[in-house]
C-alpha cells in the first residue's frame, strides 16, 4: 500500500477478515469508517475500531457504524454502549448511536435505557429512546 486512497479502496472492497483486521491498524479515520461499514469486517476488527479516537464528529460516526453493523456481536455492542455512555457523561451527544443500540436485540433494553439518564441526554432523547425500546419485537 502506498497511498491513503489504496487503504480506502481495500477497506471498501476486501472480504478477507485477516486483511481487514490489519487495515484497522492504519492511521486514517476515513479508512476506519469504511471498515466499520464493510459487512465483511469481523467482530475483532470492529472491537478495535470502537476504541480509536480522532475528533468528535468522526468518533461519533465511528461508534454508530459498529452499532449498526450486521456482524457486531454482543461484546462489540457492549463496548459501543460503554463508549457512548462515556461520551454522554462528558456532555457529548452521540444520539444516532443511542438509537442504533436501541434497535439491537442483543442488548438488554434496561442497559440501553440507562443512556437516557446521563448528562448529555436531553428530554427529547429520553422520550424517543423510550418509544424505540417500547417498539422492540
Amino acid at each position: 500500500m502506498s497511498t491513503p486512497a489504496d487503504y480506502l479502496a481495500l477497506a471498501h472492497a476486501e472480504k478477507d477478515g485477516s486483511v481487514l483486521r490489519r487495515l484497522a491498524q492504519c492511521p486514517y479515520p476515513f479508512v476506519w469508517q469504511a471498515l466499520a461499514a464493510n459487512p465483511h469486517t469481523p467482530p475483532a476488527a470492529l472491537m478495535g475500531l470502537v476504541k480509536v479516537r480522532d475528533s468528535i464528529w468522526n468518533d461519533n460516526r465511528l461508534l454508530r457504524l459498529p452499532a449498526e453493523h450486521p456482524g457486531s456481536d454482543r461484546s462489540v455492542l457492549r463496548a459501543v454502549l460503554d463508549a457512548v455512555a462515556a461520551k454522554l457523561d462528558e456532555g457529548e451527544r452521540p444520539y444516532s448511536t443511542v438509537f442504533a443500540l436501541a434497535d439491537r436485540l442483543e442488548l438488554e433494553a434496561d442497559d440501553v435505557k440507562r443512556l437516557g439518564t446521563l448528562r448529555g441526554a436531553s428530554a427529547r432523547l429520553r422520550r424517543l429512546l423510550a418509544q424505540r425500546l417500547d417498539s422492540r419485537v
